[in-house]
């Protein structure tokens, strides 16, 4: 009875694949890359000689070909050792699949080499400083010259802004809203690409973070990804396996600091017996660990639609971005407590994933637009 909610055999490897990775290569240095904030660019190539750059890349462009739940799984391992450098690929997995997916053969074979090995990186710029959750409102504009196009704008809160090489880009080349925007790829050393500053973050100090300056950017019209007013589009569909991956991040972050919390209240003395004798902490530790397998049966069951190109994705994406960042941020934030005032010095990893995980709820579309997703698609049947 049980069987039709197992794991396949394959996705078992692929998820133990992943945590053997993260167990030696990420887990050990996160909290170093975090206090000095060091971006592992070695660590996260390393990810690439095991597919982890093209997770849904097809095979015939040479990525591993896989679907939305092999990803979360990757992501969810991942990210139990560092939420930040987790999601920075899945970054770079999302405009990497975006090129495949609907870039001409050009432009496949001009950038996904190099993407697949991670010799570029890749970055997903839509937000802008005045259009946040209003992405269709977007000002970085966009004029067909002869055999390119004239690029001007600022994109902000880039994840790899300034280190990045590629930056897949979303820009107005026709009317207001979503049906004058379209995609093209920007490389970093295209004249008139400049960065701001690197941005002092609460969290996701292992990644870097920077607006992007596009100034009358010269950008061969072969980089368009798509035709001309798909961009909005595309990147909405980016958006729901990017949702589906930052929810599995919240899950493997969270998972960790549960974990984290059993083996510190078995320890911890108190009235002479561990705090994980008195039932009040089991009720804790209990409902932590219900709370994050709920979430977690949404989200596999979401990955599986997203997959299938089922009628109901986004809106299962939605729901399942938002409950699992919400649960991953809560659960992190009582094994904060659990661990008293440890919980709070860096000599302990929570405080860590308790700040990485606080911006899940605010990328890829806020949990508040999450719900306006959800209840616009209800009242619409």
């Amino acid at each position: 009875m049980t069987s039709q909610f197992d794991l396949t055999d394959e996705q078992l490897q692929i998820q133990e694949m992943a945590r053997a990775f993260t167990a030696d290569r990420i887990t050990p240095h996160a909290g170093e890359w975090d206090e000095k904030h060091i971006f592992p660019r070695d660590t996260i190539r390393a990810a690439a000689e095991l597919g982890f750059a093209s997770i849904y890349v097809s095979e015939e462009s040479g990525g591993i070909g896989l679907g939305r739940l092999e990803s979360a799984l990757i992501m969810e391992a991942m990210a139990y050792g560092c939420p930040s450098t987790s999601a920075f690929i899945s970054i770079h997995n999302m405009a990497s699949w975006m090129i495949d997916r609907f870039g001409s053969p050009g432009v496949k074979d001009k950038y996904l080499p190099s993407l697949i090995t991670m010799d570029r990186l890749a970055s997903y710029c839509l937000t802008e400083p005045s259009s946040g959750s209003d992405a269709a409102a977007l000002k970085t504009r966009a004029v067909r010259d002869g055999d390119d196009y004239i690029v001007t704008g600022t994109k902000q809160f880039i994840s790899g802004g300034g280190e990045n090489e590629i930056y897949v880009t979303m820009v107005r080349t026709g009317e207001e809203g979503p049906k004058g925007i379209s995609c093209l790829v920007i490389e970093k050393d295209m004249p008139g690409v400049s960065f701001g500053a690197q941005e002092k973050k609460l969290g996701w100090h292992s990644q870097p973070t920077a607006a992007v300056i596009l100034e009358q950017v010269r950008v061969p019209a072969e980089n368009l990804v798509g035709g001309e007013g798909d961009g909005f589009r595309i990147a909405m569909m980016g958006l729901d396996g990017g949702r589906l991956n930052i929810g599995a991040c919240s899950l493997g972050g969270a998972q960790r600091c549960l974990d984290e919390a059993i083996r510190y209240t078995k320890d911890r003395q108190q009235f002479g017996k561990p705090i994980a004798d008195f039932q009040n902490t089991q009720f804790t530790l209990a409902d932590m660990a219900t709370e994050l397998e709920a979430a977690r049966a949404l989200l596999y069951l979401a990955a599986a639609k997203v997959t299938a190109g089922a009628p109901d994705k986004t809106r299962f994406a939605a729901m399942a971005k938002r409950l699992a960042t919400d649960t991953g941020s809560s659960v992190v934030d009582r094994a904060l407590q659990l661990h008293g005032g440890y919980g709070y010095l860096q000599d302990y990893p929570i405080e860590r994933f308790w700040r990485d995980l606080r911006v899940h709820s605010i990328l890829e579309g806020t949990n508040q637009v999450m719900r306006m997703i959800v209840g616009r698609e209800l009242t619409r049947q």
